[in-house]
């Protein structure tokens, strides 16, 4: 079957930024906020006990409202990423951004009011039958703890509304940088391109002649470099913005959010690293035979995602609607029904993939509450890498499409979580490639493909936590410099990668988005834990069968409503503040590294 490999927006609003539909919206928006405003301004909750009607339509107007920001947010940003020069969608975010902070002002309000309620006034709430029937009590109850940290309402609502000038207002900055970077390129045959950093990041990482990627590389590395003075201030003032927050709120230690914000704990996160620390060597092995391979004794930094042809193999291509099928029929041997809705993704073209100068970098997928659909961005390029990224990215899609009759509040699960759905669907494609490899050749490249990823998670993921931890704890002290914040990242490269690279990426903190997002502190770790996490539902997955269907889908609806370490215990049984669980995972991937090995034994001198 054919698909569009550009995505539909129209359905959505049509008119792009200036649709008359998305118009209405943010005017409905705006009187919804306005309601919102109102019914908390007035709610008394002792004289709305014992039954809480005017806080149920309070939570309506709510949930409506931020319904509404999602689905705005996401197709105006879905706009500007698919057309970076799209001015009037920068410009109307920003105008989005300002009603959302009036919205989370009025939010603190309605905050303070539970956090202050009586005892007994607040367990009346929380036996009311409408709320013990939509099992909103988890997010409540976390909603009254966060709060008790909060300062007056006014400070709360000049901290945001500084926020869009500070915090948000760094972060759009970085994107402005990089929509006006490209990186120059010519083919064999003389032909010219800019390339977007989109564009020359797939081709450095991928492509097949070690010519090209070290030539783009260090392009790349240039390019980067040459505005670094700029991106230095632009992360400077971004973290300082989150140090400072922390600060008044009385946080001493920098992770604590974002450990609160993934619903889990310091000793889940020290398990997991400490783990995958004890554990390097063998992907430091599997570094070096690649490295070995491509005629070199150490791994360079380009070289790590790079195919490994043996003799006259030649890399297996998938067109867009290749992949799209590979990925449907491999779905339905794990879930009938995550196979249906990637077909249903597919045929309503939620998907832009094509590979064209002026879209953003990197991929994502988006939610739209309102419609109840996503929408996922990327550059395809027709490798296997491509393909399982579109699995991943349709994995968050089917996490979100598995939660749309539930409360908003309940459907908002961390990116820890998130990375686990979208994980798992990545693992499907990955096993599915290698058992149809008809060739050792073939069964090489495709372990190298699987095993690449694992070596993000424990290297490159490892390598950006060290050293955003680091930053953190010296920007506490005083702003850095490009030169200093460049030695930070390649201490920290050395130290996750055991020293076991060539080459390292000095201006890696500058080309990579995650540090950037303001939205997410550290988004870094809960990838890792996500990897580790589908390993584990992945192994239960063979275990259960037939049955797994409705037990994974039963986990991916409770990843909202309770802790990580709960989630785990109920629908796993595991214990994630204890090794074994992580060392069963890493197990899983060094079996796939000892087979890449005793495989290209003979091709090594």
């Amino acid at each position: 079957m054919t698909y569009s490999i550009t995505w539909d927006l129209d359905s959505l609003f049509d008119g792009g930024v200036d649709s008359p539909a998305l118009a209405e919206r943010l005017t409905l928006l705006d009187t919804q906020v306005a309601d919102f405003s109102r019914l908390v301004s007035t709610w008394q909750p002792e004289a709305d006990a014992p039954d809480f009607v005017h806080f149920t339509n309070l939570m309506t107007v709510k949930e409506q409202a931020q319904n509404g920001f999602s689905q705005i947010i996401s197709f105006v940003n879905a706009i500007q990423s698919a057309d970076v020069t799209n001015k009037k969608a920068g410009t109307l975010l920003a105008s989005v951004y300002n009603k959302l902070t009036d919205y989370n002002n009025i939010g603190v309000i309605l905050t303070k009011k539970l956090t202050a309620m009586p005892e007994v006034t607040w367990d009346a709430l929380l036996a009311t039958p409408l709320l013990q029937e939509q099992g909103v009590a988890f997010n409540l109850e976390e909603i009254r703890t966060q709060g008790k940290r909060l300062l007056s309402e006014a400070e709360e609502a000049i901290i945001n509304q500084l926020a869009n000038d500070g915090l948000t207002g760094w972060s759009t900055h970085y994107d402005t940088i990089v929509a006006q970077l490209t990186i120059p390129f010519t083919e064999e045959d003389g032909t010219e391109f800019e390339l977007s950093a989109g564009q020359a990041f797939n081709r450095m990482m991928g492509d097949a002649n070690p010519t090209v990627r070290k030539e783009l590389f260090e392009k790349w590395e240039a390019a980067w470099a040459k505005q670094a003075p700029i991106f230095a201030d632009t992360l400077n003032h971004l973290d300082g913005f989150r140090l400072t927050a922390n600060k008044i709120h009385g946080i001493t230690n920098h992770l604590e959010i974002p450990l609160e914000y993934n619903r889990m704990s310091q000793e889940t996160l020290d398990a997991m690293w400490g783990t995958i620390a004890k554990n390097k060597q063998p992907f430091v092995d599997f570094l070096t035979r690649k490295a070995n391979l491509f005629g070199k004794e150490k791994m360079e930094w380009q070289d790590q995602d790079a195919p490994v042809l043996i003799g006259d193999f030649e890399e297996r291509r998938y067109t867009f609607d290749q992949a799209a099928d590979f990925i449907i029929t491999n779905f339905a041997d794990f879930s009938p029904k995550m196979a249906d809705f990637a077909k249903a993704a597919f045929e309503k073209s939620w998907i832009e993939a094509e590979d064209r100068p002026g879209k953003r970098p990197g991929g994502y997928c988006t939610g739209l509450p309102e419609s109840e659909e996503s929408r996922i961005f990327m550059t395809y390029g027709e490798s296997i890498n491509e393909v399982a990224t579109l699995a991943h990215e349709l994995g968050h899609a089917f996490h979100s499409h598995v939660m749309w009759d539930l409360p908003a509040i309940s459907q908002d699960y961390a990116m820890n979580v998130a990375e686990t759905a979208s994980t798992f669907a990545e693992l499907i494609v990955a096993d599915a490639t290698l058992q149809q490899a008809t060739s050792t050749e073939e069964k090489v490249n495709l372990l190298d493909i699987k095993i690449q990823n694992a070596i993000a998670m424990f290297m490159n993921i490892h390598a950006r936590f060290i050293f955003e931890n680091n930053f953190h704890n010296k920007r506490k002290d005083h702003l850095l410099t490009d030169e200093e914040i460049s030695e930070l990242m390649i201490a920290a490269q050395k130290e996750s990668y055991c020293d076991s690279l060539a080459t390292y990426h000095p201006h890696f903190w500058a080309s990579k988005l995650h540090f950037y997002i303001d939205s997410v502190p550290f988004y870094n770790f809960p990838y890792t834990f996500g990897y580790l996490f589908s390993l584990g539902i992945y192994a239960f997955a063979k275990k259960q069968g037939t049955n797994f269907e409705d037990d994974y889908i039963a986990l991916l609806r409770d990843t909202a409503s309770m802790p990580t370490e709960e989630l785990a215990k109920k629908h796993l049984g595991v214990d994630l503040t204890q090794a074994d669980f992580w060392q069963a995972g890493i197990d899983m991937i060094k079996q796939d590294v000892e087979e890449f090995i005793a495989l290209t034994d003979s091709h090594v001198k």
